[in-house]
């Protein structure tokens, strides 16, 4: 009777049902911010083997609206008769150069110090939290204004200037994520066994630090390519004729009655590109962010 009984139970639990693994439907919001990115990256990568004009050569009559049949003027042309499609990808690089290094460069030097302060405490934090604060207490903008107007406008003054606006930031992140994992069961139990203190950060805090830092690099990127267009828009950026995607914000806001097309295209890239860094930031935090799972 228990040989019978085993194999009905070996028979019922066979044929219970297999429950799927729930997934989480991808957003296309989210899906078409990506696919923007990759476009607008890879068409600044591959700018010089595009079929596209120089950016500095007229192609058209100025101020020439939208066409279609030819790719040079499928955006128009701008005050001096240059194709705006030409100017928009080769502007792709200058943004995306600096958001990127400059967000890569406060991403380290802020984790780093962020990391410091957070696991030793004590006078390094306060002194880090003190350096942090006041420099996030200067105007943005006046900080940026000063050093363009000390330094000569280039790519190496926006780096600099951006740069140090988000060091802060991510100090302040990296040191409250760092606190957080430094009061964690393995983490002292590694301390108790004697582990040195590169060891904790290296092995047991970095890698839960990262993914939190990671996220929010798209974010920062976001803020520094609308900070690199505003400068530009003063005049401060990039100096002509490279071009920039404020710069030509700001050489068509002159015109913008007679051609909205000037001012409104160059914008809506600069819009589609932060809203579509702002979503990936938010997608890849939600994913890789353990602080939002634990």
């Amino acid at each position: 009777m228990n040989h019978h009984a085993v194999n009905a139970g070996r028979v019922a639990a066979s044929a219970e049902p297999v429950v799927p693994k729930v997934r989480s439907a991808r957003s296309i919001v989210v899906c078409l911010a990506y696919a923007w990115l990759v476009a607008v990256i890879g068409m600044a990568l591959l700018a010089d083997f595009l079929p596209l004009a120089s950016y500095a050569t007229p192609v058209g009559t100025p101020r020439q609206g939208p066409q279609w049949g030819s790719l040079d003027l499928l955006m128009g042309t701008d005050n001096l008769g240059r194709s705006i499609l030409s100017r928009v990808v080769y502007g792709a690089r200058v943004s995306l150069v600096v958001g990127t290094v400059a967000g890569l460069i406060g991403f380290l030097i802020g984790g780093f110090l962020g990391m410091l302060a957070g696991y030793f405490g004590k006078k390094l934090d306060a002194v880090v939290r003190l350096i942090a604060d006041a420099v996030l207490a200067f105007p943005p903008l006046i900080l940026l204004l000063a050093l363009s107007s000390i330094l000569t406008p280039s790519v190496r003054t926006l780096l600099v200037g951006l740069s140090l606006l988000v060091v802060p930031t991510f100090t302040r992140l990296a040191r409250a994520n760092t606190l957080a994992w430094s009061a964690r069961e393995f983490v002292l139990a590694a301390r108790n066994m004697g582990a040195g203190h590169r060891r904790i950060l290296v092995k047991e805090i970095l890698p839960n630090v990262l993914p939190s830092l990671g996220a929010y690099l798209p974010i920062v990127m976001a803020a520094l390519i609308v900070a690199e267009g505003s400068l530009s828009f003063l005049g401060l950026g990039i100096p002509p004729p490279t071009p920039s995607w404020g710069g030509m914000i700001s050489d068509g806001k002159d015109a913008i009655a007679d051609a909205p097309h000037l001012v409104f295209l160059p914008a809506l890239v600069i819009f589609l590109t932060v809203f579509s860094l702002n979503q990936a930031g938010d997608h890849l935090r939600q994913r890789f962010d353990r602080t939002l799972q634990d």
